[in-house]
């Protein structure tokens, strides 16, 4: 079966507690949005970092992406806060 690479940055990656893992293609859903989804009903770090979609920012296979995208046949989805600078 397909996997799909997630990338963490920043207190998404603390929260967490690894920089990246693989998924199951199958698992992930449709859109950004819905992996979000699935990876916060595991619960605890997962929960914590990814329960309020809002305060996320994704990419997919390196290029910005709405959380609506539909993953299609991504390679890597990265997950991280929203980028500021000054």
């Amino acid at each position: 079966m397909a996997t799909l690479t997630i990338v963490y940055f920043a207190w998404v990656r603390e929260a967490i507690g690894r920089d990246e893992e693989q998924v199951e293609r199958a698992q992930a859903g449709n859109t950004v949005a819905d992996l979000i989804a699935m990876l916060a009903a595991r619960g605890g770090g997962y929960a914590q970092a990814l329960g309020d979609p809002a305060r996320l920012r994704a990419a997919i296979d390196q290029r910005f992406a709405p959380l609506d995208t539909p993953i299609g046949d991504a390679r890597e989805i990265a997950l991280f806060p929203p980028v500021t600078g000054g």
